[in-house]
């Protein structure tokens, strides 16, 4: 995306600076002072999704938000690292450049697979919360079909084309976000339909999907080091919330509790409940 034709409107442009970190040119969002947090984002979104839980955060914390690597306005700069064991280190390579050591790193979806994933490897191991983590695989027939049509998706240059063409229709955004089970104001939406219509951002998240491997951190999850929170949703269509449940129940030291009400995106929804939910947990407080 065009960090020039953007920057004036885009949440929190006054926090963003951009890093060189190979192979990435990542956008960073930093702000707030005290404990670290680490906030990342899921598939097909940028730092825009934090834009009500970053300041009630920074009450507290510092908080650096990032672009995952095409998405947003963090610059690709190797198609092949996209998946989730290449980008958990692509972004502890930003850290340690950077001499950012995270007291704690919060991810949505799809971006609470990277920081239990980068946890690993951390001594150490900080606590992670994952707000409607994405840790399940499609059952049935799609597991097995819907990795090989990511794969043909990612590799087709006309998709992601026919994607942003198609996300300029009207209502058809909307469309999608309901689809998450959250309700999300006409002003919150304005981001979404940037995201979707620009084509380098749908073609890295067409890469994500494709080269995502979820299996082994799963196989994983039982013997994970950090102490975590998986909070989610009780509307979630995009991934059930009795997948946070299950994960939850299996790892070694992670509470588990659900909103009513609330969606895939139920930190855009309700960010002050969910603000509320991470600082008591990070304070040693029973959620």
């Amino acid at each position: 995306m065009d960090w020039a034709r953007h920057r004036d409107h885009w949440p929190l442009a006054q926090t963003s600076r951009f890093v060189l970190s190979k192979p990435h040119k990542w956008h960073v969002q930093d702000s707030g002072n005290g404990p670290l947090l680490l906030l990342i984002h899921g598939a097909g979104g940028a730092t825009q999704s934090w834009r009500h839980l970053i300041p009630l955060l920074n009450e507290s914390y510092r908080t650096i938000a990032i672009d995952l690597p095409g998405q947003g306005f963090t610059k690709l700069g190797a198609q092949q690292r996209c998946g989730l064991d290449e980008m958990a280190e692509d972004i502890a390579a930003l850290c340690t450049q950077e001499g950012w050591f995270p007291d704690a790193m919060i991810g949505h979806s799809a971006g609470a697979a990277i920081a239990l994933r980068m946890a690993e490897d951390m001594t150490p191991a900080p606590p992670v919360i994952g707000i409607n983590a994405a840790l399940g695989n499609f059952k049935g027939p799609a597991g097995v079909l819907f990795p090989v049509m990511a794969k043909v998706l990612a590799a087709t240059p006309w998709v992601a084309h026919l994607f942003t063409a198609s996300a300029s229709r009207e209502g058809s955004v909307e469309r999608l976000l309901a689809g998450t089970g959250s309700t999300l104001p006409p002003s919150d939406m304005v981001y979404y339909k940037a995201l979707v219509s620009d084509r380098g951002h749908v073609d890295a998240a067409l890469a994500m999907m494709a080269q995502w491997r979820l299996n082994p951190l799963l196989s994983r999850l039982g013997g994970h080091p950090s102490k975590t929170l998986l909070i989610a949703g009780a509307g979630d269509k995009t991934v059930p919330a009795q997948t946070s449940r299950d994960v939850a129940r299996d790892m070694p030291d992670a509470d588990y509790i659900e909103l009513d009400g609330l969606g895939h995106l139920s930190h855009e929804e309700d960010a002050g409940a969910v603000a509320a939910l991470i600082t008591r947990f990070l304070q040693g407080a029973p959620g």
